[in-house]
């Protein structure tokens, strides 16, 4: 019998299964029901749950209880009653760490975005990784395709009118973001609707200002650590900005990624009276890089995968894992690199979002969720066979602690859901696509 919970402050009180009956109640009264009863065996499966998984003198938190609230409701059918219980107990998270404006925190988390999403994912019936296999074994994925699509391409409108909003005084947009995120994709879509509108986005490629490879630090395992900033010949890019800016034209490098050298000239750019200069970059938003070029004259986005699943034991999965899937499909696709070097390079792109990019997300006009919740089971069917064995091989090698560990959680994702064989559910204009192939865009 659970007769103990330990609460957040550590302290160890009474249970009182009570608390769980109205606290469902609560909610179901907010969407407008009323039945106790329902209410009653909601927390009947929580004890059990709860029973079946704690020992005497082992107690529940708080948390773990609330997490189990959730997975009850939602399993017995009950969602709306799940929703408004999730944004109650969300919406108090905040209040309590001092977050209730619902924008951000002092760690950069976009908490009105992950409220946006969380919202949707109730919704939809995808907060659990469990779910995303009940729309397969229903046969409703195709639904679940085409709601993560929309939800994606109203980010993108969202953004672009905040862009028209101030189209005029805007000489550069910046769309900055980790690995993997979409930021290509995204750039295109919106250059799609500027178009509309008589603007042109006119892109100067970074990667044309990376130093040579031989200048480039390379750790013991021989590989290169080209993820930060430093990477770039950041003064010789800022110059470029302020004289485009300033109306003039320059001479872009030319990088020759085969031989790891700039070499020469790639062509010449200039901004005419309706272009807008596109810097699609990792380090867009690096502030080396825009020195001397005035706030008013940027705007800039941010684009991450903000996933809001769960796996079975109530944690969220993390974005970079996500954004390491897609990066190794496309390592794999167009960069002749492969899942075991793309997970073992990724420690690089971690420490360098986090010191780099994620450190300036408060610093956007807009953020831009790109997840797609579907892009799982397409994931697991093209890389699942991978992970158990890169365990196997990472175990005990200290140089691959970081790999191993990302192994280890990805390969517990691809445990909890299915592999999707037919790709052509995937529109030929998905974010998606930028990674698995089949786009019609060009990249």
């Amino acid at each position: 019998m659970i007769d103990k919970i330990i609460k957040r402050d550590g302290r160890i009180v009474e249970f009182n299964r009570e608390k769980i009956t109205m606290a469902v109640l609560q909610a179901a009264i907010s969407v407008g029901g009323r039945d106790k009863k329902t209410a009653g065996r909601v927390t009947d499966d929580v004890v059990r749950m709860l029973e079946a998984e704690y020992t005497a003198g082992n107690y529940p938190t708080v948390e773990e209880v609330q997490d189990l609230v959730e997975k009850c409701l939602i399993e017995r059918g009950h969602a709306k009653t799940a929703k408004a219980f999730i944004i109650y107990r969300y919406e108090h998270t905040l209040k309590r760490l001092g977050k209730q404006n619902l924008t951000y925190s002092q760690d950069n988390i976009p908490y009105r975005k992950l409220w946006q999403a969380l919202s949707w994912g109730i919704d939809k019936g995808c907060v659990f990784l469990k779910q995303i296999g009940d729309h397969i074994g229903r046969g409703t994925f195709s639904e679940l395709v085409a709601s993560s699509e929309r939800f994606y391409e109203d980010e993108i409108k969202d953004a672009v009118k905040l862009i028209l909003d101030r189209i005029a005084e805007i000489r550069i947009i910046i769309v900055a973001g980790p690995s993997s995120s979409g930021k290509t994709t995204t750039t295109t879509k919106i250059d799609d609707i500027l178009k509309d509108h008589g603007y042109r986005l006119k892109t100067l490629n970074v990667d044309n200002y990376y130093f040579n490879l031989e200048d480039q630090p390379k750790d013991p395992t021989g590989d290169y650590d080209y993820e930060t900033p430093q990477a770039i010949d950041l003064e010789l890019i800022n110059a470029h900005l302020n004289t485009l800016v300033r109306g003039d034209t320059i001479e872009v490098p030319y990088y020759n990624f085969k031989s790891g050298n700039r070499e020469g000239v790639s062509g010449t750019l200039s901004l005419g009276e309706r272009d807008i200069l596109l810097i699609d970059s990792l380090h867009g938003l690096y502030g080396d890089m825009m020195k001397g070029i005035g706030e008013e004259l940027k705007f800039k986005l941010y684009i991450e995968t903000l996933s809001q699943l769960k796996d079975e034991n109530g944690l969220f999965i993390r974005w970079a894992d996500v954004r390491l899937l897609r990066r190794m499909v496309r390592d794999m696709q167009y960069r002749n690199y492969s899942p075991k070097q793309t997970i073992a390079h990724w420690h690089y792109v971690r420490r360098s979002e986090l010191r780099y990019i994620v450190s300036r997300l408060k610093t956007a006009n807009v953020v831009v969720n790109s997840f797609l919740p579907y892009e799982l089971p397409i994931m697991k069917r093209r890389l699942g066979h991978f992970f158990e064995g890169f365990i196997r091989e990472f175990e005990g090698d200290t140089d691959r602690e970081d790999a191993l560990d990302r192994a280890r959680r990805v390969a517990s994702i691809f445990r909890e859901i299915p592999a999707w064989e037919d790709e052509t559910v995937v529109p030929k204009k998905s974010i998606l696509r930028e990674f698995i192939g089949g786009s019609d865009y060009s990249y």
